[in-house]
């Protein structure tokens, strides 16, 4: 599947939801569904700077290709790094860095956060361009 199928199947998914209170059931419903993440790599240089909550992100490269694993110690905030792992584990660092992550817009995320977690969001997108741009 390629990053727009990807992008689009989640906007699918979204739209199925017209209340935003059902679409954070949706976020935690993919959060609990994350894989498990080993304490070990809960470490400092895993975690993702300006996040109210804890974000751990590890990443790996592996022919050519990033692969992405990650937790949090809140629900929601888990939720949305489950998605963005979701759509870019598995791609090049040049795909990752290609893309303008627009499809965030579309779900109307940023709008629909706290501001706080808005801002997580974005250190989120940052950290997995960041580790793109290491990798390339």
């Amino acid at each position: 599947m390629t990053l727009k199928e990807k992008q689009d199947q989640i906007i699918d998914d979204f739209s199925m939801y017209e209340e935003w209170l059902d679409k954070y059931e949706y976020l935690i419903e993919l959060g609990k569904a994350l894989e498990g993440f080993p304490e070990e790599k809960k470490t400092g240089d895993r975690l993702i700077k300006g996040c109210q909550s804890r974000v751990w992100l590890d990443t790996e490269l592996c022919d050519g290709k990033l692969f992405f694993t990650a937790d949090s110690d809140a629900i929601i905030t888990k939720g949305i790094i489950s998605l963005l792992i979701s759509v870019y584990s598995g791609r090049t660092p040049a795909e990752i860095l290609a893309d303008d992550f627009s499809f965030l817009d579309t779900l109307g995320l940023k709008e629909n956060l706290s501001p706080t977690r808005a801002n997580g969001l974005l250190s989120m997108i940052e950290t997995i361009r960041q580790k793109a741009a290491e990798n390339e």
